[in-house]
């Protein structure tokens, strides 16, 4: 069965940090790329961090950068997403997605989702 799993996600103050991880079973994620996507309520989904499959090139939506940073982790076939210095606009729940074409991940259409985890940023 392929599955893809978030976790890490939780309730922090301005200024903290959490580490989100999206955990692949059923297929390797080192042959797909990845991206992390994020939706409030009432807000588009809107593209936060993705990874190239064959190069490992890491981008970062204008909003979060230098503030959040991807890595892949493959011996575990799972992909992490650093947060730091995180900002109640930050608040939303996150998804990852995986798709061999980078283009159909990149606009949303991904094979592979997970649930989502919710991140809140909260004094």
């Amino acid at each position: 069965q392929v599955q893809l799993v978030e976790s890490g996600g939780g309730l922090v103050q301005p200024g903290g940090s959490l580490r989100l991880s999206c955990a692949a079973s059923g297929f390797t994620l080192d042959a797909y790329a990845i991206g992390w996507f994020r939706q409030a309520p009432g807000k588009e989904r809107e593209r936060v961090s993705w990874i190239s499959s064959s190069r490992a090139s890491t981008y970062y939506a204008d909003s979060v950068k230098g503030r959040f940073t991807m890595s892949r982790d493959n011996a575990k076939n799972t992909v992490h997403l650093q947060m730091n210095s995180l900002k109640p606009e930050d608040t939303a729940v996150y998804y990852c997605a995986a798709d061999s074409s980078f283009f159909k991940m990149l606009f949303g259409r991904g094979a592979y989702w997970g649930q989502g985890t919710q991140v809140t940023v909260s004094s």
